[in-house]
């Protein structure tokens, strides 16, 4: 499930979707559509604000064409153990360990066997919150 990607017509983007531009999970925050031309096709114009690093950027496609589409999966973990800013955690499915920074919002409150949930963005891991059972 990780680093999946799926493809969609841009013409089918909404505020809020995810999508990946110049290899960049994104989420979109404006979509403009322009009218078609006497012998063109209606064009898109998107924006889109990356979901780890917060960067905006822009997209113009033809409203027909596909774009990919990040598959995200929201998992869950157990944290092991805290060091400093990043927590070692176990995926409650399959039990795999590793390493995951812990977001400024949540330092403090993620302690050793804490639930917390996860999503998987492409390659990367990111903790988006404390599950409360």
């Amino acid at each position: 499930m990780a680093g999946e990607i799926k493809f969609e017509s841009i013409g089918h983007m909404k505020k809020g979707s995810y999508i990946i531009i110049e290899g960049v999970a994104c989420q979109v925050t404006d979509v403009s559509v322009s009218r078609p031309g006497k012998h063109g096709h209606a064009k898109v114009n998107l924006m889109a604000a990356g979901m780890l690093d917060g960067r905006k950027r822009n997209l113009v496609m033809p409203g027909h064409d596909n774009v990919e589409v990040p598959v995200i999966g929201k998992k869950n973990a157990q944290v092991l153990s805290v060091e400093g800013t990043h927590a070692n955690v176990m995926d409650s499915e399959s039990f795999e360990t590793f390493d995951m920074l812990i977001p400024e919002e949540l330092q403090g409150q993620v302690v050793e066997g804490v639930t917390v949930v996860y999503w998987e963005i492409l390659a990367d891991k990111v903790m988006k919150s404390i599950k409360n059972d």
